[in-house]
């Protein structure tokens, strides 16, 4: 309605992912870690979910330093992803082959900067989250290992019940 600046609250129990929404028939949304608190999202309208800023909170702090190093993951992917293509276009088998194993190696460097990140932040609700948005098709062992380096606070927050329930329901198909 023309106003700049508004106001929202809510009443957390525990840390958890919240969207802004201009629109509710469009995917331009800013997702951000609410907590207790207040947290300040500044952006523009003209670039709503990409020029968003968001302060006061350390889980969006966190989830965004991770986010930064996924992009120069998902940057290098994409190189290997275009050499990959010249080189079968080209019919070079030997450098498809060459780079594939590269490809599979950042893969599985990925999984392991995530692990290591959720486990150093294992403090915080974002290590839970994290596990269950970006390693909910690693192995196992990753997951259980974040999961026993959470802190008891941060295993009966929201993602941290989830984290646990994600790994039981593994743990149950896998014995079917």
């Amino acid at each position: 309605n023309g106003t700049t600046n508004f106001t929202l609250s809510d009443v957390v129990e525990s840390p958890e992912v919240y969207y802004l929404l201009l629109d509710k028939k469009t995917d331009n949304k800013i997702p951000f870690f609410g907590e207790k608190g207040e947290i300040t999202i500044n952006t523009k309208l003209d670039k709503f979910s990409f020029a968003a800023k968001i302060s006061g909170s350390k889980n969006q702090s966190l989830l965004d330093t991770h986010k930064e190093m996924l992009q120069k993951f998902n940057g290098k992917q994409l190189d290997l992803l275009k050499e990959k293509f010249e080189a079968q276009r080209n019919g070079d088998t030997a450098l498809y082959s060459k780079i594939e194993k590269e490809e599979n190696s950042l893969i599985k460097r990925k999984f392991y900067y995530t692990t290591n990140f959720a486990i150093n932040n294992g403090d915080y609700e974002v290590a839970p989250y994290i596990a269950l948005t970006d390693l909910y098709y690693a192995n196992l062992q990753l997951l259980d290992t974040i999961n026993n380096s959470l802190s008891k606070k941060v295993k009966t927050s929201k993602y941290g019940i989830e984290l646990d329930k994600f790994i039981e329901d593994i743990k149950e198909n896998d014995e079917q």
